[in-house]
């Protein structure tokens, strides 16, 4: 599939601390850095910006914060074309930390958002804006939207945000490949001066093939993280994205790399990936919270008690 808009988003170090509370050393990120930009990838989240007075630095590692000067140390000396992005949630950051962008080197910021908060989400994506970055607007756990208010929402962050993407977060790795079409085509009917963007989580083995149901429809900036990893049962895994674009600008053989020298590693120490009580909790459209909190007790493998214990006295 070869479109010149599509951009892919590159969303390892943000997603994949959800995992290790951002606890990356700056040599791993570097790393992945120098293999995004070597393989074509348009952007790199490297992690959040998130206020220091409600997270604590002595709790959470150093890119759940995101420092400029952090940013610039690690990537030093990497010539490359890959555009930087952290994410801020809302109610989470406070924006004074946030330096215009001319005095930063973060290129874009996306702003994770409920449809409930979405208010606040367009102050925020606003701000940033008038400060000079690129922006999008992230919309959370929408299997779990209500449709007139994702309608809503969506007709405010077309008229009154300055958001340039407005993506479908699918956290739950509820949605099938139907609802993908369905959403797509929703936010494109109503998103007529924004981009439309994809980020799929895989508990239910689905991220890739929703990613894909989602470029069918004309979303053109796409989430994706080097061999899946994310939360839970990670995310839409790039390499397998690369493959399919058959883009020639992208090359695959340094993800490849990384992959072996980097993250099989790392599969050693930490837990992701496609795993039955994450496939529970996505079927149930259910945070994977609990199964998360499943897995790292003595009773992880305990599948059929897990799943009744979600839907006892479901109607």
């Amino acid at each position: 599939m070869f479109r010149e808009k599509i951009k892919v988003f590159d969303c390892t170090i943000r997603d994949g601390g959800l995992i290790n509370n951002h606890d990356f050393d700056e040599r791993f990120v570097r790393e992945v850095y120098k293999a995004l930009s070597a393989a074509g990838v348009d952007y790199m989240e490297i992690g959040y910006k998130n206020a220091k007075r409600l997270f604590s630095p002595k709790e959470y590692g150093l890119w759940k914060f995101c420092d400029d000067d952090l940013i610039r140390k690690t990537l030093d000396g990497i010539t490359s074309k890959t555009k930087i992005s952290v994410m801020v949630d809302v109610d989470r950051v406070d924006i004074e930390d946030i330096k215009p962008k001319k005095e930063s080197p973060v290129d874009m910021i996306r702003v994770a958002s409920y449809v409930q908060d979405i208010d606040k989400a367009i102050f925020l994506v606003n701000h940033f804006a008038e400060k000079g970055y690129e922006t999008t607007v992230n919309i959370m756990a929408i299997s779990k939207a209500l449709d007139n208010e994702l309608t809503e929402a969506l007709h405010q962050l077309e008229v009154e945000s300055r958001a340039n993407v407005v993506y479908i977060v699918d956290s739950f790795g509820a949605l099938y490949q139907e609802t993908v079409e369905l959403l797509v085509k929703k936010f494109k009917g109503i998103l007529k001066t924004k981009e439309v963007g994809m980020h799929a989580h895989n508990n239910q083995q689905l991220a890739f093939g929703n990613t894909i149901e989602a470029i069918i429809h004309d979303a053109n900036y796409l989430d994706a993280t080097v061999y899946g990893l994310g939360r839970a049962a990670g995310n839409c895994p790039l390499e397998l994205l690369i493959g399919f674009l058959k883009n020639p600008k992208f090359d695959i053989r340094p993800i490849l790399d990384l992959i072996s020298n980097e993250f099989i590693p790392l599969r050693n120490k930490i837990e992701w990936g496609y795993i039955i009580p994450y496939a529970i909790a996505g079927m149930l459209n259910e945070h994977p919270k609990a199964a998360m909190a499943l897995r790292n007790s003595d009773k992880k493998e305990n599948y059929r008690d897990f799943y009744e214990s979600l839907t006892t006295g479901l109607d």
